[in-house]
């Protein structure tokens, strides 16, 4: 089999399926006003029922990692995004906070598998001088998705509501389960040969290593401020504070979203550049988490006289945190590449979880008017992340430091 062909059976089925991955994570940035008058939510309620898809996800990373070894990425996927569809029904639904909440576990739940079981099937099918090429089409198809979660999603609400969307986006994700499941070719021979207590032993050593401590605060303090953000309330503070309105506030996700998929690729890019030269990666993810950390503090302190220009540096500069991914592995054998990943997503995702509802509780801590919430909501609940951020980097700074 050709390796377009292979291509296009392995990579196109798993880069649609972390597309809609992306596309559930921020949409309800979009969405968020028109749930909230259609179900009673307050602020709290609203960054629990968007930040429980982190929960869900987050919580199932130690059992895929093993599942992923045991059965394959190909099956594993398949049979969780009919959850994520299931979860999206039930959004279309939904009259009570409460439904909402079990709605969107159950596609955190669905959605786990996505990015994960890509990279794993991209390790199976293709040469290694090829992975840093397909792994960034595959986090690039993410970012697709965040695009379409934006603008396009906006434009769509002129014809159908948000109910509507979800059961479209329901009837997607099965279609993409179905398609991974009878288009992806099984790699016969590619399970891990251990038995489930070896691999729990196997777990247990990677969260015994130092180096892993070193970088789990950064890359979960990273990722869970920039997806509590980006998937969020980046929305209400463009609108609240940069005083953009509604289509305003679509372009602006858009801008970011768009700069995020630019920094998939990018980040990628400009690591493995750097590698020829001597400069280890985890030095590119340094500089760009010092970039990132920029772009925070000024939306800390209520800077919105170019939002459009901030929120492409926010989307750019936050995807060099998926270099904690490449950072993480770096100290593994191979055959542990996998659990690696998935306990650092275990930390990152529970992070984005309590980071996503603590900005909500905090933003709560102000009345909302007709118009939003008061800049100074944003600056106090903003500056959470800052300056855990701030404490992680310096944590992290004997690894970001290293030669190559």
């Amino acid at each position: 089999m050709s390796l377009r062909v292979l291509a296009l059976r392995v990579l196109a089925p798993f880069a649609a399926g972390y597309f809609l991955s992306y596309l559930y994570r921020t949409v309800n940035a979009v969405l968020a006003p028109m749930i909230s008058k259609a179900v009673p939510l307050d602020a709290g309620d609203l960054g629990l029922m968007t930040g429980v898809y982190f929960l869900a996800f987050g919580s199932f990373q130690l059992p895929l990692g093993i599942l992923l070894d045991r059965f394959g990425p190909r099956r594993v996927e398949a049979a969780l995004l009919l959850f994520a569809a299931a979860g999206s029904a039930a959004f279309s639904v939904a009259q009570s906070a409460e439904t909402l909440i079990i709605g969107r576990a159950l596609v955190g739940l669905g959605v786990s598998a996505c990015l994960m079981a890509a990279l794993k099937a991209n390790v199976q099918f293709f040469p290694p001088a090829k992975l840093p090429l397909f792994n960034g089409i595959i986090l690039s198809a993410g970012g697709l998705g965040a695009v379409a979660a934006t603008a396009p999603v906006q434009a769509a609400l002129a014809f159908v509501d948000w109910r509507t969307i979800f059961v479209v986006l329901a009837f997607l994700t099965v279609a993409a389960a179905v398609n991974l499941f009878l288009v992806v070719p099984d790699r016969h021979g590619s399970a891990v040969p251990e038995s489930l207590p070896q691999q729990l032993a196997e777990v247990g050593r990677i969260y015994r290593d130092r180096r892993f401590w070193r970088l789990l605060p950064v890359g979960v303090v990273s990722q869970a401020a920039f997806m509590a953000i980006q998937g969020l309330w980046a929305g209400p503070w463009l609108r609240d504070v940069a005083g953009l309105p509604a289509d305003g506030v679509a372009t602006g996700l858009t801008a970011m979203a768009a700069g995020m998929a630019a920094g998939f690729l990018g980040w990628g890019v400009i690591a493995e550049r750097a590698g020829r030269v001597g400069i280890d990666p985890a030095r590119v993810l340094g500089g760009g988490l010092a970039l990132f950390l920029i772009c925070q503090a000024l939306m800390m302190a209520g800077l919105g006289a170019a939002p459009m220009v901030l929120a492409v540096v926010y989307g750019f500069s936050g995807a060099s945190s998926t270099l904690c991914y490449v950072v993480a592995t770096r100290g593994f054998s191979p055959h542990l590449a996998g659990r690696a990943t998935t306990s650092l997503n275990l930390g990152m995702f529970m992070g984005a979880f309590l980071m996503q509802w603590g900005l909500g509780a905090v933003i709560g801590m102000w009345p909302k008017s007709e118009i939003g919430w008061p800049a100074e909501a944003f600056t106090i609940a903003f500056a959470v992340p800052a300056v855990l951020l701030a404490a992680s980097m310096v944590w992290a700074l004997p690894l970001l430091r290293k030669p190559a």
